[in-house]
Formats: structure tokens, C-alpha cells, sequence
């Protein structure tokens, strides 16, 4: 995996998380605000390697929990737990089909919610939690599914513009000249 991946992983998150704090039209509009950093942990875990599923779970779990009411690090290693298992089975996973990017972005970004609930429960916290937390836990879920497609197009898109690739070198030489006959 090229370094120049990983600095565009970690780039989004970064935006990603800066997005989610800054505009507040999908939360005024939905009562939930869609978080991302699943949707990319999806992304970074089918097409780069450990080392870019762990720094994104780091660093974009403490970016998340800085702008939010989160403790700070209660993120990371429900982020890293989601990025991992994906890892572990990305040879089983059509990672190319539309509807199995939806499928796993949903199901990353309804299993982090919960898993930052039963660290925060464990840690001795008190979150607050009614009927409303079921609803921005389904607007979560269903944004995480419908941004996931997105954050492949986008990076395929990147990927194209930025990148060159490679091309394969054959022994044949179109501009030479071959005798036939004695």
C-alpha cells in the first residue's frame, strides 16, 4: 500500500470528523448527525493495510472524541475492533459490488454506536439514553450505509487523478523492424 493512501485516509477523517462538528444542517434536519469515520474504517479496511485501519482507528477516534462529549480515547478501540474484523475477512467480501459496501458500511455504523455505549457503560459513565437514541442510532445506521458507495466513488476518484499507473513492460518494441525471408 502506497503511503500516499494512507495520507488520504487520514485526511478525509479529518474532515470528515470537522465536518460532523461544523455544519449542523443533516442534525437540524434529522434529529441525528451521520458519522463517517465508519463508512471510512469500511473503506481503509477492504483496500489498505493494518497499519492505515490502525492509525485511522487512532487518530480518527481522537479527533471524534475531541469535538464531541465523548472521554477522550472512548472511540479508538470500538473504531479499531470494527476496522479490524472487516480486515480479518476482506478476501470473503465483494468489495467492488455497490450493495455489499452498503451492507457492511450499514452494519460498521450500526455496531459502533453500540460498542461506544458498552465502553462508556462499562467505564462507569452515564450516557443519556431514551426512544430519541434508538432514531439517531437508525439515521446513523442508514447514513453510514448510504455514505459508505460514496467514500469508494470519491477515493476511486482520487485515486485516478492523483496516481499514475503503471505500465507493463513487454520484450516486444513496436518501432522495430522485422526481416522475413532469407
Amino acid at each position: 500500500m502506497k503511503p500516499f493512501t494512507s495520507i488520504m485516509i487520514l485526511a478525509a477523517a479529518f474532515l470528515a470528523v470537522f465536518w460532523a462538528s461544523a455544519f449542523n444542517l443533516v442534525r437540524n434536519l434529522l434529529g441525528a448527525q451521520v458519522d463517517l469515520l465508519p463508512a471510512l474504517m469500511v473503506y481503509a479496511s477492504l483496500t489498505a493495510g493494518l497499519t492505515t485501519v490502525s492509525l485511522l482507528a487512532f487518530a480518527g477516534g481522537l479527533w471524534f472524541d475531541s469535538l464531541s462529549a465523548n472521554p477522550l480515547g472512548v472511540s479508538v478501540l470500538p473504531l479499531f475492533m470494527v476496522g479490524l474484523v472487516i480486515y480479518v475477512i476482506r478476501e470473503l467480501i465483494l468489495r467492488d459490488q455497490v450493495y455489499a459496501q452498503m451492507v457492511i458500511g450499514l452494519a460498521a455504523s450500526a455496531v459502533m454506536p453500540v460498542l461506544n455505549l458498552v465502553l462508556l457503560l462499562t467505564l462507569g459513565f452515564e450516557p443519556l439514553l431514551g426512544w430519541g437514541s434508538l432514531w439517531q442510532w437508525v439515521v446513523m445506521s442508514a447514513g453510514g450505509a448510504l455514505a459508505t458507495p460514496l467514500v469508494f466513488v470519491i477515493f476511486e476518484w482520487l485515486h485516478r487523478a492523483f496516481t499514475h499507473e503503471l505500465v507493463p513492460e513487454t520484450s516486444f518494441r513496436p518501432d522495430r523492424e522485422i526481416r522475413r525471408g532469407r
